[in-house]
């Protein structure tokens, strides 16, 4: 005969065993075993709260020697696996609803809110950190310092990530799409924008040793002495006239457009 049923047989059942509202044992297995043993009466109290799960996963806690920093680990990771309440919360409901559930699930298991903050940024950042913290290999702290640096490398990514898509879509998609790294990406749109400047700047002195020559025979006899005998590469042609008038006229248009002088 356990110790369990002894002190029953001997001081009758001091502790109710525990159901849920439709009847179910959340707590008190063993002691229910025992008052079948020795013959004992149990007595039954329903537990009224809309957590069964949490509570079961405190009182089970509390049976263990464990830190505030495991206790809110285990907490938030039995949460997260089984009702996976902090990622499918509407995203209309107050801030304060979520405040007062973590705070209401804070006092069931006996640790602040704060703790059980920390141990969300855990679960969320470092994920890998979450079995070492439940183990007790390493504290809640150490994993929370680590997860917030986590947490703001993300930050950052995502921060860079929305200026490139501003600046090149095309470069961000494939980032998104996983064929291109960030970093990657933003080298390939340092070059491309480099290579912009490089071809304005040529197309800026090849117009600059075109257009004001040009523009200085308007009104003069320098038309009227051309003579292909002393044309050099490319004689000038009726054609070669009407496609440089078409330029001249995309270019006036561009200028207007961009509102050059």
């Amino acid at each position: 005969m356990t110790a369990l049923a002894i002190n029953i047989q001997n001081n009758g059942l001091l502790q109710p065993i525990v159901l849920d509202r439709q009847g179910r044992l959340l707590d008190g297995r063993s002691r229910l075993a025992a008052c079948e043993r020795v013959g004992t009466e149990a007595a039954f109290t329903t537990y009224e709260g809309n957590t069964p799960d949490i509570y079961v996963l405190s009182v089970n806690l509390h049976r263990r020697h464990l830190s505030k920093g495991q206790v809110a680990m285990i907490t938030i990771k039995a949460r997260s696996s089984s009702e996976q309440e902090e990622r499918s919360a509407p995203d209309h409901e107050d801030r304060s609803e979520k405040e007062q559930t973590t705070r209401s699930l804070g006092q069931q298991v006996g640790v602040g809110v704060a703790v059980l903050g920390r141990a969300s940024t855990v679960l969320q950042h470092a994920p890998n950190l979450v079995d070492p913290v439940v183990n007790g290999t390493m504290g809640l702290d150490e994993a929370y310092a680590i997860a917030r640096e986590n947490k703001e490398r993300a930050n950052g990514a995502e921060a860079q990530l929305a200026r490139l898509r501003e600046q090149d879509p095309e470069l961000a998609d494939r980032v998104v799409e996983g064929t291109l790294t960030l970093a990657g990406a933003w080298a390939e749109h340092t070059e491309r924008v480099e290579e912009a400047k490089r071809q304005r700047r040529v197309a800026t002195r090849l117009l600059e040793e075109l257009v004001p020559p040009l523009a200085q025979t308007r009104g003069t006899g320098t038309f009227s002495r051309y003579d292909p005998a002393y044309a050099t590469d490319t004689p000038i042609t009726r054609e070669t006239i009407a496609h440089a008038m078409t330029a001249l006229t995309q270019m006036a248009q561009v200028w207007q457009e961009r509102d050059l002088p």
